[in-house]
């Protein structure tokens, strides 16, 4: 199939130079190349581009008229491709980002717009919840996720880890006393479930990789971990939740750990973009301004 934009490119030169071997040189191929993508010009248009006999060549009529708008056509394809125009639309566009409830998601997403005052073209999507959303099908630029390890099509920054605790308030506690075992708290205690989105039921407890159990008797179910927060804090349920959530209400008292001497599970967290042979540039620096953000406000806290 003919590239439109090198035929046009070889006419042009063409016309200038009114010789196809000249032309040739300019353009780093045989004479006839050139003479083979002029024909197939003047197929694709119907009319005959240039008079020619075995000494010169001349453009038609039809040739003349042709030539500004050939110009003018190429003009634009190199404005387009230009490396100032290239850059400055590089930086404008959506970028949509997917992350879980986490108590300092609020400051980071203001750092982060703070940060694109010099860039007001970015548009950003910004997604929270406990979802996973997909890279293809939601068209997911960047994400933050808990898990155990990173996806292998990820390009993926480990930012910190967390553990798990079980707490409750202490007017809980003064009304149950604290449970002997953990199977104890699972059949005779208020809990609470975080909901998963996709199965439409509550995920199991996990303590570890040995102990876990189903909370059935769960009396609050929500689908982020700060509602889970709020229904320990006020007494009705022992909840478990990750150490960045409830270290600061077990540090002022307003929470007690329960079972501190058992191992909890680990969790990962990763700030990743989807793996792809070309990334677009704006990706790129809202990655690295978010890792920077990220690296500074949780790893210090």
């Amino acid at each position: 199939m003919m590239n439109k934009l090198e035929a046009l490119r070889y006419f042009c030169s063409a016309a200038e130079t009114l010789n196809f071997r000249e032309t040739a040189q300019r353009l780093a191929v045989s004479p006839q190349v050139v003479t083979r993508m002029i024909a197939d010009l003047e197929t694709l248009l119907g009319e005959s581009l240039f008079k020619r006999n075995t000494r010169n060549i001349k453009l038609t009529e039809f040739g003349e008229q042709f030539l500004p708008k050939a110009t003018q056509y190429l003009a634009k394809g190199e404005q387009l491709f230009a490396k100032n125009n290239v850059k400055e639309k590089a930086m404008q566009g959506v970028v949509r980002i997917t992350l879980p409830p986490m108590p300092y998601n609020d400051e980071i997403l203001f750092e982060l717009l703070t940060a694109l005052e010099p860039y007001p073209d970015i548009a950003i999507d910004w997604r929270v919840g406990i979802d996973k959303l997909k890279s293809v099908d939601d068209q997911i630029d960047i994400g933050l996720r808990i898990c155990q390890e990173p996806e292998l099509d990820w390009v993926a920054q480990h930012i910190c880890t967390f553990s798990e605790k079980i707490v409750a308030s202490p007017a809980l506690l003064k009304r149950l006393d604290f449970p002997k075992d953990l199977q104890d708290l699972a059949q005779n205690y208020p809990l609470s479930g975080l909901i998963d989105p996709k199965l439409k039921r509550i995920w199991q407890w996990q303590i570890n990789a040995e102990q876990r159990f189903m909370p059935n008797r769960a009396i609050f179910f929500a689908s982020d971990v700060q509602s889970e927060l709020q229904s320990a804090l006020a007494g009705r349920t022992c909840s478990y939740l990750i150490n960045s959530v409830c270290d600061p209400y077990l540090e002022n008292g307003r929470l007690v750990e329960l079972f501190p001497e058992i191992e909890k599970q680990k969790w990962q967290l990763y700030l990743y973009r989807p793996y792809q042979t070309i990334v677009a540039e704006r990706v790129i620096w809202v990655y690295n301004r978010l890792k920077e953000i990220l690296l500074a406000k949780i790893v210090q806290t």
